[in-house]
């Protein structure tokens, strides 16, 4: 068996599996505008694999996505839409939406004013998350892709006060504002996700359906508490107190995947964010999530990723100095 390189222990333990994806997605936002409509108006948002927020500020608004049935969106409501398909917010099912990327780009304005007459004047204002783009299709596989939070839910006077600090200190920055409003914002996002909203959902899978269930959510912190422990389904099992199989059969029920390929999805999203952050070598991170050699996580690695863990790292760094657009 190689040596443990000098200096690697495995991961702190994770109190909390959802505030261990969090941490690894670093989530950031950028406020693009609003939106001001009266009388009959519709704004399209075309497919591109980002995640919207919206809050209604005044009046209220459909949801509208293809082989949906409309949804009511009322003043103070908030939405969280991971765009994996175009939708529109509208005044009603029967209006030509204007597209609000050839909007912004006519008008040079982040500020969009729709509609035709000036009966129920609507306020939106939104913005976009921004994540490590090393690790942001963790989003696709354990989150949902529409959160939906009315005002009447006892996170909406969080959500409320995180996002009007956000818009004080944007209006109002001084020293340490960057900082401030990257946690308001990772606050706002952890509010939106945990709340009912997105557990309750029926027929939904994800890690925080996993977290609701006794035994899948024993099983998430253990794998997230020591990352690099040779875990098998056996194991796991006799700690959640059920049979292998029937461990298997609910964990992927609930979770959306077996176990085991999602310790080693975990694995390799810790192992990308190592990578993107040029801190360790490759055979420091392969000790850090399990494997016993660097050519072992070389190998895992590249079948799982596409590239070598060298390649990736040189890549993601390049790229994670780039702007987002």
């Amino acid at each position: 068996m190689a040596e443990r390189p000098k200096g690697v222990t495995n991961r702190p333990s994770a109190i909390d599996p959802f505030l261990d994806l969090i941490r690894l997605l670093r989530p950031q936002a950028t406020l693009w505008g609003a939106i001001h409509a009266s009388g009959r108006w519709a704004v399209g948002f075309r497919e591109r694999h980002d995640l919207l927020f919206f809050r209604v500020d005044r009046g209220r608004c459909l949801l509208l996505e293809s082989d949906k049935d409309p949804r009511q969106i009322g003043q103070g409501d908030f939405l969280l839409i991971h765009t994996i398909a175009p939708f529109v917010l509208a005044s009603g099912r029967q209006v030509e939406p204007v597209d609000s990327e050839t909007l912004v780009a006519t008008t040079r304005s982040t500020t969009m004013r729709v509609g035709v007459g000036k009966t129920q004047p609507v306020t939106i204002r939104g913005g976009r998350f921004v994540f490590e783009t090393a690790n942001e299709e963790l989003l696709v596989q354990l989150l949902p892709p529409l959160v939906h939070v009315a005002l009447s839910e006892t996170t909406s006077a969080r959500i409320l006060a995180l996002l009007s600090m956000n818009e004080a200190e944007n209006e109002a920055r001084g020293p340490g504002s960057d900082f401030v409003v990257a946690r308001l914002m990772e606050l706002l996002l952890v509010e939106l996700l945990r709340g009912e909203a997105v557990v309750a959902q029926p027929a939904k899978t994800g890690m925080l359906q996993g977290l609701a269930d006794p035994a899948t959510a024993r099983a998430l912190v253990a794998m997230h508490s020591d990352t690099a422990k040779s875990w098998t389904t056996s194991k796991l099992a006799r700690l959640c107190g059920c049979s292998r199989s029937a461990f298997n059969l609910r964990f992927t029920r609930i979770v959306g995947i077996a176990p085991m390929r999602y310790l080693r999805n975990w694995r390799m999203a810790v192992a990308k964010d190592e990578l993107r952050r040029g801190e360790r070598s490759v055979a420091e991170i392969a000790f850090l999530i399990g494997f016993q050699s660097g050519g072992a996580f070389t190998r895992a690695f590249t079948r799982s990723v596409g590239s070598p863990p060298s390649s990736f790292a040189e890549r993601h760094r390049a790229t994670d100095n780039v702007a987002p657009s």
